[in-house]
């Protein structure tokens, strides 16, 4: 008897360790759920739809998560959609199903999950068609860059791992007349600051470089994450000469290479490229790149 009450007595407190773990995940926004690595304010907006999913406001959800998927936002992009799919409108479900199969094809993996027994749509939400701003959000025409300070708490609250590679690249990025801001907005869209990412198109390292870029800018080791690096600045100086310092320009080259914005004639219309772009501009939040003070060393 004594045994079975001491037993009964551990389940109980397995049970209340972890009703209260789920209670802490509900309230501290989502971020567990691991879209920590958001820029600052598609983070709040992604914090505050879960909020209100959670306590049943679908509506608010729905604004949010649509405001930072507008920029950008992989997660956002999959939230709205797993939302929409939950709901009963006539509609949703080709809207959900159109969010689903973009953010899996940006390699969001519950997304693909979700679109397996779907059938993809092909309509997107009147909230990503028509431009709008976030309640309490300003958006002003000419934007300023991200403030410093706010990059610094970013950097600050990367794991370790990924703090020191970031620091290289603050470090390294004013050599190549290279707004520092500018690149950790590159590297995390490119690799999240994974030195060893590698993918399906063999773009490789921290900036993820194509072996044909890496040759061209006498990358070695393209594994070594401080040539990675180097390599990965020098293609940006190239792309802001070419492209008059245009971030938009820029970023799509990055992504699509510049000789599919030169055929376009301005960003592709590749759905990866184009939410590539809104992720860039959302992180640094200026369309003009701003040099950094100090002069570029031979």
């Amino acid at each position: 008897m004594q045994m079975f009450l001491a037993t009964l007595a551990r389940a109980s407190l397995v049970f209340f360790v972890w009703a209260g773990s789920t209670a802490v995940h509900a309230q501290d926004g989502g971020r567990a759920l691991g879209w920590s690595q958001e820029p600052p304010v598609l983070m709040r907006w992604l914090d505050e739809g879960y909020a209100a999913e959670f306590r049943g406001a679908r509506s608010l959800a729905a604004q949010r998560y649509c405001a930072a998927a507008r920029e950008g936002s992989l997660e956002g992009q999959y939230r709205l959609g797993r939302l929409l799919l939950q709901g009963d409108a006539p509609g949703d479900r080709a809207v959900a199903t159109t969010l689903l199969a973009l953010a899996a094809q940006r390699g969001h993996e519950k997304a693909r999950v979700l679109l397996a027994d779907q059938a993809p749509g092909n309509q997107l939400p009147d909230c990503l068609l028509a431009r709008e701003t976030a309640p309490d959000t300003p958006v002003p025409d000419t934007p300023a860059v991200v403030p410093a300070e706010v990059v610094e708490r970013y950097v600050a609250g990367l794991p370790p791992g990924q703090r020191r590679l970031a620091r290289l690249i603050e470090r390294l990025a004013p050599r190549f007349a290279v707004d520092p801001r500018l690149a950790l907005a590159i590297v995390r869209a490119e690799s999240n600051f994974d030195p060893l990412a590698l993918s399906p198109r063999n773009a490789q390292g921290l900036m993820q470089l194509v072996p044909e870029t890496a040759e061209r800018f006498g990358v070695r080791d393209v594994w070594n994450a401080e040539q990675n690096v180097r390599g990965g600045l020098a293609y940006l100086r190239w792309l802001l000469q070419r492209f008059e310092d245009d971030v938009a320009l820029v970023s799509a080259a990055y992504n699509a290479g510049e000789g599919a914005v030169q055929r376009y004639g301005g960003v592709p219309p590749f759905a990866e490229t184009q939410g590539y772009v809104k992720r860039i501009l959302a992180f640094y939040r200026a369309k003009k790149h701003q040099p950094p003070d100090s002069p570029r060393p031979r």
